[in-house]
């Protein structure tokens, strides 16, 4: 077991620190297609979040990192096991209450997933919108307030093919922000952008967490990028193969990367190493 793989079962709902539990998968599977095609992101997975927290999820290309934000979010149903979200098992809701949890969560998609019709400030309003807001004047306010947020200010009449792809990825944030959620996911938010403009996405993300503190909002993000892991998490988790393979604050990670293995290091050290390294040999198998 990797260096500081965390007890996958907590129980009674919070952490040795007394921080509430605000996301928990126990078991969880999901599979996709049949056959010699049926690929298996999850094979089992149990985690839990604490309320609060910046939890960075990292892995190769198609171990489940997005597939987890979005099981989390509803948008898909495990084959097996449970989710809970602010302590509700989501499926044991019904399409009203599980869009009432919704509200309290916003996701950064990779593209950004801005509307092409819509201005960037008929962009941030839309949740607020969508949420039954009215006042045309308060929505006005927090959209000029959140666009000031992200470092976007006086670009509320502009459409999203007159920004810049880090611009849209800010953009996007400033909608998620919209209703000051509880719990925000982050899909792959450096994608594409340059390494400067990801290290800017990194700033502004630990910028947002700081801004919603009063509310102890969490942030999960999904990544290949591990500067902008080390930067953003208090904790970092690493999916290969179905399942966890390793648990942890950003340290563990620098360190299994650093010089040789260890004598003896276990085939999760191995792995955390060779990814964090961006080394082709290795026991994760890759694909040309």
């Amino acid at each position: 077991m990797a260096e500081g793989l965390s007890d996958p079962a907590r129980a009674g709902g919070t952490f040795p620190g007394g921080e509430a539990e605000v996301i928990s998968l126990k078991n969880v599977h999901k599979s996709f297609g049949s056959g010699d095609r049926r690929i298996s992101p999850l094979a089992g997975v149990s985690l839990a979040v604490a309320r609060g927290g910046k939890l960075v999820i990292i892995g190769p290309s198609g171990t489940g990192k997005s597939v987890m934000l979005r099981l989390i979010l509803g948008l898909l149903e495990p084959d097996g096991g449970e989710i809970l979200v602010f302590g509700r098992r989501l499926s044991s809701l019904d399409g009203y209450e599980l869009q009432e949890i919704r509200k309290r969560m916003a996701m950064l998609f990779q593209g950004g997933a801005l509307f092409d019709s819509m201005t960037v400030g008929e962009n941030v309003a839309f949740p607020m919108r969508a949420m039954g807001e009215r006042d045309e004047e308060r929505i006005r306010v927090v959209v000029s307030e959140r666009l000031r947020q992200v470092g976007l200010p006086d670009t509320g009449d502009k459409m999203p093919s007159e920004l810049s792809g880090g611009m849209r990825k800010r953009a996007a944030l400033a909608r998620s922000l919209a209703c000051r959620p509880e719990i925000i996911l982050y899909d792959e938010p450096t994608t594409g952008l340059d390494p400067i403009t990801s290290d800017a996405i990194a700033d502004l993300i630990n910028d947002t967490h700081a801004s919603l503190a009063d509310i102890r909002v969490t942030s999960i993000a999904v990544t290949h990028d591990m500067r902008v892991a080390s930067k953003v998490a208090d904790r970092v988790l690493m999916l290969y193969g179905g399942r966890i393979v390793g648990d942890g604050p950003p340290e563990m990670f620098r360190r299994l990367g650093e010089g040789a293995p260890a004598p003896g290091a276990s085939e999760e050290d191995r792995m955390i190493r060779q990814f964090v390294r961006g080394e082709a040999e290795g026991p994760i198998r890759t694909v040309a």
